[in-house]
């Protein structure tokens, strides 16, 4: 019986050659569509899961009270590690991760006259391998890094570094830090992790981790619980911890009792993350790498789900309207015998089939685009997953699925005619058929206009934060990154750099906007208890200008003046200090960068710089108070220089030849200020991406299914053309006759889908503290474009209709 269904099948799907080809390519590019989505969201769920006891694993985190703000961030204290584990029963073990260096600030290292960069590097505590079970390949977990100065690496940082030599006991010199010895080699992390490291030193000895610390963030710390302990009940014991080992270093640093500290609205509140979760669910401050979206997940599996439907209804669209030409086919194997459940299975069997071959086509075309998706996504996607024992079934009943779907409707509609209506005759397509036929397009281009609509908003949004005034230029800015190891010679080096032509002027800064490199400094105005913390910068005294900020009172630090002890503070910063008229007011803080004997440092306010964008604008403009880099004997974390010049690679080719000078060994390293500006919106720039071309291929296949539709429409309508052409009719009127129906769907179809899309980009935006208002210009765009694609598609059939002989028409049986 299988085999004769078959048979048949194949024999209806060759002579309607057209239908099948749109079927086929319908259902291909929307099972492309999901397995790509399915692969992305796979990748992106994965995260973490690399952990054993990963589900016992948290991370603490803080949410910092304000008076009128608060700030979340994935730091901590580095004290609370010790402290949680001893006073807290169902804590089992305790880790510190402190992030050393970075991307822009790369870790350089010595052996044998030879010199590494390393930018992943971390202090870990030596619990580290008994919470994190990363494979050991030499070294055992509990000795690793229990000595101070020892390191951990990876087996590739092992091999590049020593080659095949054995590392165990060998020595590295850190440039600007001590000697480690090697103790361990573990396996390389995996990609799908929420940090990376392939440099792990041991934390004892370095002042960041030793010193007692509760209310200064440095640390990323984990808690493995113990089994069955309930994390609520966890959390729930932070306060009490807070109060106890908090109040004395407030008191100290403040000056203020720490119950009225609390009293004015200041506060550290902690609470955990399941470790799982952070890479989806996460987006704190001082992340230790950039996380995705599970919005962002849940949007993308909804949208493989739509373009997968809209292939799905192209095929009942079809296959229903078709349902005339096939009545009669029906009326006589009913007549013959056939049963009502054998026609069903014979119409199944034919999308079966056609969903199989879709998907078989699908599974190739998808191995050839998965270079170019990766691309388009930001992701290292393999087509391995495609062939793992899981995946490949699951898709393939997957396909059958959508087999059975697309065909279950037409398949219970042909096999319902009754035999003696057909052979008569009879047949009709019932209103109800119709009703659903117009009913499934604008279901279809509902969907192709909401996905319109968000690529218009994703766009905007992209466009508005890329381009808002930022208060500082960003074009035509290079950052040299690593400066810090030039030393006492970072003047000579800003002056050398300074000469060469095409330079404008050259600025020596620990942070530029857009970095994470701004740490976390309090202040308070002289004679007052109340404290704002906020964010802080070291500069020079070309610093703001290069950037040409612009200052809202006072002037910027300058050499004509002393200005070691002179702050420059934001817009914000005088706000929430309640300095009416900052210039000349003393302000205090605990913070002296390691004085000895300095117990708060008192400053005097020189300049307001008017609100700048020093983070993202996910974030709202935070205090911020720029110091002058006196106080660190002129030498500067990175150097800026705004060029004028049409051959940057000239300029920038005779800056690493100084740089060589002063550095030889060291690898010369710049970037664009405005590039890295851009790479912070990332996420949406991907989200931009793949909503473009996902809405694109709704579009293409909705557009088939509606080609298919006015190409049967039209045959069932020749003989009213030719007597209407007969009846003196124009061209222009039969074409608009033909039209106006599926144009009348289309506009139905852009009613139902504009609240819709903006309720969701409504909600998309709410992540940002500074976004677009959604115009209703976008959704007259998005409706014109589908009326025009709807119309586009449609129209060649219908002049091709009014062009042809009447006589011609009339003929046609």
């Amino acid at each position: 019986m299988l085999k004769n269904y078959l048979k048949i099948a194949l024999r209806s799907l060759q002579k309607n050659k057209m239908n099948t080809a749109i079927n086929i390519t319908g259902l291909s590019v929307g099972m492309i569509c999901c397995i790509l989505i399915v692969m992305y969201v796979a990748d992106e769920l994965s995260y973490d899961r690399y952990w054993a006891n990963g589900e016992r694993i948290y991370r603490m985190a803080l949410e910092r009270k304000y008076p009128d703000r608060s700030a979340k961030y994935a730091i901590i204290p580095a004290s609370y590690a010790q402290d949680v584990k001893r006073e807290i029963p169902e804590v089992a073990e305790s880790v510190r991760l402190i992030s050393f260096g970075g991307e822009n600030a790369p870790t350089l290292l010595k052996y044998q006259n030879q010199t590494f960069e390393e930018r992943h590097v971390m202090l870990a505590d030596s619990s580290f391998f008994r919470v994190f079970q990363v494979p050991l390949l030499e070294g055992k977990p509990d000795l690793v890094l229990n000595r101070p100065n020892t390191v951990v690496l990876t087996q590739s940082t092992a091999k590049r570094i020593f080659g095949n030599t054995n590392p165990i006991g060998k020595t590295l010199e850190m440039v600007q830090g001590p000697k480690l010895e090697v103790t361990g080699i573990c396996e390389d992390l995996p990609r799908n992790v929420h940090f990376t490291f392939d440099f792990l030193a041991s934390t004892r000895g370095f002042p960041v981790a030793d010193q007692i610390n509760h209310i200064n963030f440095s640390s990323t710390t984990y808690l493995l619980l113990r089994p069955n302990a309930a994390p609520d009940a966890v959390q729930a014991k932070f306060p009490a911890l807070v109060a106890k080992y908090a109040a004395g270093e407030v008191q100290r640093n403040f000056g203020v009792d720490f119950d009225q500290y609390l009293k004015a609205r200041n506060g550290y509140f902690y609470f955990l993350q399941p470790l799982r979760s952070i890479h989806l669910d996460s987006n704190l401050e001082s992340e230790l790498q950039a996380n995705g979206s599970r919005t962002l997940v849940y949007m993308f599996m909804v949208i493989a789900g739509f373009v997968l439907l809209i292939a799905c209804i192209n095929f009942m669209n079809l296959a229903t309207a078709r349902s005339s030409e096939r009545a009669k086919e029906v009326g006589i194997r009913k007549s013959l015998g056939s049963t009502k459940s054998q026609l069903a299975a014979q119409f199944l069997t034919e999308s079966v089939l056609l969903s199989v071959f879709s998907f078989t086509l699908a599974i190739g075309l998808v191995i050839l685009l998965l270079p170019l998706f990766n691309q388009l996504a930001d992701k290292e996607l393999s087509a391995r997953f495609l062939i793992r024992w899981t995946t490949l079934p699951a898709l393939f009943i997957l396909a059958l699925l959508v087999g059975l779907l697309a065909g279950s409707y037409p398949a219970g509609v042909l096999s319902s005619f009754e035999p003696i209506k057909v052979l008569k005759g009879k047949f009709l397509s019932t209103r109800q058929g119709h009703q659903l036929r117009n009913g499934l397009v604008v279901f279809q281009f509902s969907i192709s206009i909401m996905l319109i609509i968000s690529t218009l908003v994703v766009y905007r949004q992209l466009r508005y934060v890329q381009n808002k005034e930022l208060g500082f230029a960003k074009e035509a800015v290079i950052t040299v990154q690593g400066a810090g190891f030039l030393g006492n010679n970072t003047e000579a080096f800003k002056q050398d750099i300074g000469q060469i032509a095409g330079v404008q002027t050259v600025a020596g800064t620990s942070a530029t906007p857009g970095e994470a490199n701004y740490f976390g400094i309090t202040f308070k105005k002289e004679g007052d208890r109340e404290t704002v913390t906020g964010r802080g910068m070291v500069v020079d005294d070309q610093y703001l200008q290069t950037l040409q900020m612009t200052m809202a009172a006072g002037r910027p630090f300058s050499k004509a003046f002393n200005d070691s002890l002179s702050v420059v503070i934001n817009e914000e910063a005088a706000k929430e200090l309640g300095l009416t008229d900052p210039i000349g007011k003393r302000v205090v803080s605990p913070d002296d960068f390691g004085r000895e004997g300095d117990a708060e440092v008192v400053y005097t306010v020189v300049g307001v710089v008017k609100n700048f964008h020093f983070a993202s604008l996910h974030q709202r403009i935070a205090p911020l108070f720029i110091i002058n880099d006196r106080w660190f004997g002129r030498t500067n974390n990175e150097v800026v220089m705004r060029i004028q010049s049409p051959n940057p690679q000239a300029v920038l080719a005779r800056t690493e030849g100084i740089w060589k000078r002063y550095l030889p060994d060291q690898p010369f390293h710049y970037s664009f200020l405005e590039s890295d500006w851009g790479a912070l919106y990332q996420s949406e720039q991907v989200s931009q991406r793949i909503f473009g071309v996902f809405s694109l291929l709704a579009i293409l296949i909705a557009c088939m299914g509606l080609l298919g539709l006015a190409i049967y429409i039209i045959q069932q309508r020749t003989k009213e053309i030719g007597v209407r052409k007969v009846l003196g009719a124009s061209i222009p009127g039969i074409v608009a006759l033909l039209s106006r129906d599926f144009l009348k769907l289309v506009l139905i179809a852009f009613i139902v889908a504009s609240p819709v899309a903006w309720y969701a980009m409504n909600r998309w935006l709410q992540d940002f503290a500074y976004k677009i208002d959604i115009e209703w210009w976008v959704f007259a765009v998005a409706g014109i474009l589908a009326v025009g694609i709807a119309l586009l598609t449609v129209s060649y059939q219908s002049v091709k209709a009014a062009l042809m002989n009447p006589v011609k028409s009339l003929r046609t049986e």
